[in-house]
C-alpha cells in the first residue's frame, strides 16, 4: 500500500521569528506538538520566554532567544550558534494601512525594513546555516495573499509581499540543489492582535465578509496545517510556490 504522508517533525530543530504571538506562536506549538525542538525568536523576551516555559512543562522541547530580526548582526549571530537547524519559518512582519499617496517615508523605513529587509537577510543568514551543516532543510516565508493581488491602502504592504514572493522564487531555485526547500504561505485576514483593531471598522469588517467565500475570518489554527505541511516529508516535492489560504478571496 502506498505509505501515509510524514508529518512527524521529530529530532528536528525549528527556528521560527515573531513567536511571541499570532500565528508564529501557534506554529510553534504545533512543531513542537509534531516533535521538532522549537527556538522561539522575537524582541518580546516575556512573550517567548513564557511559552517556553509552556511547552517544557508539557514535555515538549523549546528555548527562547530574544532577538530583534532587524538587528542583521543579531540575527546571524543567532543563526551560527545553532548546532542544528532543519525548518525556518521567517515570520516577524507588521504593516501600516494607508492611501498610496499618504505613505510616509517613516512608514515605508518601517515595513519595508522589517517585512523585505529584515526577511531576506534573516533568509540568508538562516540558509547560509542549514548549508554548513548540510542536512538540507526547509524555509517557509511568510507572505500573504497581498502577494498575489492589490488593495486598497494596501500598496505599501503589497509591495513587500510581492517582493517576499520573488525573492521565495529566486532562493528555491539557487538552494534546491543544496536540498533546502523555500516556499512561502499566503494568508487571508487572519484574527491576531495585529489586526484585531482593523475589524472594528464596521464597513473594512463588511468587505472582508465579502471577499472571502467562506464566510469567516481566518483563525491561526487555519495556517498551522499548511505549516506543518511544509516543514514535513510530507511536502518534499515542493518549492519555489505559494500556499494560498485566502478563503477564496484571490478566486474573484
Amino acid at each position: 500500500m502506498t505509505p501515509m504522508p510524514d508529518f512527524s517533525l521529530k529530532g528536528r530543530t525549528a527556528l521560527v521569528t515573531g513567536a511571541g504571538r499570532g500565528i508564529g506562536r501557534a506554529i510553534a506549538e504545533v512543531y513542537a506538538q509534531a516533535g521538532a525542538e522549537v527556538i522561539l525568536c522575537a524582541r518580546s523576551a516575556d512573550e517567548i520566554g513564557a511559552l517556553a516555559r509552556d511547552l517544557t512543562s508539557n514535555g515538549y522541547r523549546a528555548r527562547a532567544v530574544p532577538c530583534d530580526v532587524t538587528d542583521i548582526a543579531a540575527f546571524r549571530a543567532v543563526t551560527e550558534g545553532l548546532d542544528q537547524l532543519d525548518i525556518f519559518v521567517n515570520n516577524a512582519g507588521t504593516n501600516r494601512p494607508r492611501p498610496q499617496m499618504e505613505v510616509t517615508e517613516e512608514d515605508f523605513d518601517l515595513v519595508v525594513g522589517l517585512n523585505l529587509r529584515a526577511a531576506f537577510f534573516a533568509l540568508q543568514s538562516a540558509t547560509r546555516r542549514m548549508k554548513a551543516l548540510g542536512r538540507g532543510g526547509s524555509v517557509i516565508n511568510m507572505s500573504s495573499q497581498m502577494g498575489h493581488i492589490g488593495a486598497e491602502n494596501r500598496s505599501l504592504y503589497c509591495a513587500t509581499k510581492w517582493g517576499i514572493e520573488g525573492l521565495t522564487k529566486a532562493t528555491a531555485i539557487e538552494l534546491a540543489p543544496l536540498k533546502i526547500r523555500v516556499n512561502t504561505i499566503c494568508p487571508t485576514f487572519i484574527e491576531t492582535p495585529l489586526t484585531k483593531p482593523y475589524f472594528e471598522d464596521p464597513a473594512f469588517h463588511a468587505h472582508c465578509m465579502r471577499m472571502i467565500k467562506i464566510g469567516r475570518l481566518g483563525q491561526v489554527s487555519d495556517i498551522v496545517g499548511a505549516a506543518l505541511y511544509l516543514a514535513s516529508d510530507a511536502s518534499a516535492l515542493m518549492t519555489g510556490t505559494s500556499m494560498l489560504l485566502d478563503g477564496g478571496w484571490t478566486a474573484e
